[in-house]
Formats: structure tokens, sequence, C-alpha cells
């Protein structure tokens, strides 16, 4: 092959690839707000004040008062078929950037949305997977902070009873009740923990139930998975984990700590993807574990000087132990048993 054969390949190959870079989609960076921010809006099926909500409200609050997005939210949307409307609407009427909500139980009515406004980042809570082009997912991985609490639980309990009140049995509660079990028994192998489902995601008087009923099968130690927990464990004067954010502030005397989820580094990654014009639909799992600030266990407050210090030191050890890579919290799904 000659000189000029190979320049004429060589031009040709180098025309053919500008085509094609040319051709391939290309996401543009964010359109600016008259004030130059990024335009997030929140889709919430239950009401903020439920914790799950709330954690992710609370990071786009936060995003906000920071200056970094223009925000509004809707809650209390349901799971009656309003998600579809009200994400159509606001797709149609508010135009924003990015919408950030729960799919759990509105999954089809979601991604249908989704797939008729491309050009917008649909970043929802979701079991399932991402959907090209637009819609990533997130979860509350905080499996790892829940461990330390069953340690913490398995430790202080009188009885070798303790709690768990959950929502649903689907996969993000299991694990957390799973690997809050798996904490207790490390602790104390002697230990039973009763699990109830109350089959909702936001029933405060049913969870109050339900830990009223465990408190009477002999359990003196409550993980409030469910909102309502803490008002049962407060009446009786038992020790109590809150879920999602520190929640001591509603027993302080008595919220030991609590798993939390922080969105935050969620929430600003999408931003930055999203003012770059890099946005792609992903699974953003990683942003909600210990290694990336998205869970922690909650300051124990006034409660420390009331634990058992041998019991804290271990606690603290096994968190650092998670935070440096040493021990991996399983991630076990399945239904737990009602006595385990």
């Amino acid at each position: 092959m000659n000189k000029r054969t190979i320049m004429t390949f060589l031009l040709v190959a180098i025309l053919v690839s500008t085509l094609v870079m040319s051709c391939a989609p290309q996401q543009a960076a964010a359109p600016k707000t008259e004030t130059g921010k990024v335009k997030v809006f929140g889709a919430f099926a239950t009401p903020i004040e439920e914790p799950w909500d709330g954690v992710i409200h609370a990071a786009l609050q936060k995003a906000q008062e920071e200056g970094k997005i223009e925000y509004e939210y809707t809650e209390n949307i349901g799971y009656s078929g309003d998600m579809e409307r009200i994400l159509q609407e606001t797709a149609e009427q508010k135009k924003p950037n990015v919408i950030f909500g729960d799919a759990f139980g509105n999954e089809e009515a979601v991604r249908r949305v989704a797939a008729q406004y491309p050009d917008i980042a649909f970043v929802f809570g979701s079991g399932l997977g991402p959907s090209e082009p637009n819609v990533s997912v997130f979860d509350n991985w905080i499996h790892e902070p829940a461990y330390l609490a069953g340690m913490l639980a398995g430790g202080l309990t009188k009885t070798n009873k303790v709690g768990i009140v959950g929502g649903y049995p689907v996969p993000e509660v299991n694990r957390l009740a799973n690997a809050f079990i798996a904490g207790a028994k490390e602790v104390n192998p002697e230990v039973q923990v009763l699990v109830t489902f109350i089959n909702s995601w936001f029933d405060p008087a049913a969870a109050k139930e339900a830990a009223l009923a465990q408190i009477d099968n002999g359990a003196d130690v409550l993980y409030a998975e469910r909102f309502g927990v803490i008002e049962a464990a407060k009446e009786k004067n038992l020790w109590v984990f809150g879920n999602m954010s520190d929640q001591n502030e509603l027993a302080p005397d008595l919220v030991v700590t609590s798993p939390v989820w922080n969105m935050t580094p969620t929430v600003e990654y999408v931003i930055k993807q999203v003012t770059a014009g890099s946005y792609t639909a992903q699974d953003l799992k990683d942003f909600s574990m210990v290694a990336k600030g998205g869970a922690s266990l909650a300051p124990f407050h006034s409660t420390e000087s009331k634990l058992p210090a041998d019991l804290v030191a271990k606690v603290k050890e096994k968190e650092q132990a998670i935070k440096s890579g040493l021990f991996r919290v399983d991630i076990d799904e399945r239904q737990p048993a009602a006595v385990n």
C-alpha cells in the first residue's frame, strides 16, 4: 500500500468518524431559568412528614438554600392514579430540568410519563432498574447503620426480645430488618426479634398499635422503621430506634439513635450532571451507602451516657470497620419471619 493510498484511507476514516459523532445524540446543558439555576420539582406519594420522602425533600431544600437549584414540590399524591396526571401536568406547565420522587407503588406511571419527556431527568426511588434515556433510580441503602442499631438493641434488651415495625415486606424494608436482626444476634445470640408489617407506608396509628402489641409480647426495645412506633415507646418508657433521619427530638431520652439516610450526595451528583449536560440514566445506589456519605448512624445525643460503655465501643469499632471496607453487611432482601 503506497503513501497516497494510506493518506486517502485515513482521510476517509476521519470524515466517517466526524459524521458519526455529529449524528450521535448529545444532551444539552440544562437550560437556565431566570435565576440561572437548575429547575427541580419534587413529586411525593406520601406526606413529606413520612421520613422516606422527607429525606429526599430535605436534601432538595438544602440545595435550594445553597443557591444551587430552584425547587417546587407536591406531596401526598397517593397510589390511585394521580401520579401520572401530576407528572404530565408538571412536565407541560412547569418544564423542570429534573423531577425527583418515589416510584414505589407508581412505577408504571412514572416510566410512562418519563418516556414522553426524554429531555427531563426523572430521578426516582425504585426497587427496579434505570431506563434509558432519562430514568435514574435510587433507594435507601441504610442496612449498614441498621446493623449497628441492631447491635445496640441486642445489648440493651433485658427481656431478650426486641421488635421491628415495618411498612411492607418489600426488599428495601426487608434488608433493613434483616440487617438489624443480624446485628442484634451478633451481640446477643439468644435475642428474639419480632417483626410486624403494617402494609402501609404511612399509618402512624397502625404502627403504634403494632408496637404496643409487640410490647405486650415482651419486647422492650423497638426499631421504628415506620412513623408512629416512637410514640408507643414513649408511652411505655422503652428504648427505641428511629429510621431514615435523626429522630431523637421525638423522644430525646429514649431514641438511642437512628439509621440515617442522606440524599445530599445523590442530589448533588444529579445536579452536576444536568448542569454539565452529561446526565444519563443510571442506578445511583452507591451514593446512598456509608462509603459515599449517604448513610450513617445518628449521634447518640443525651442517651450515650446511659448506654453500656463497652457496647458503645463495640458498635463504634464495627462502624469504623464498615467505613474502611473491612466489614460488609450482607444485603438480605428476603422477608423475615414474624419471630427470628
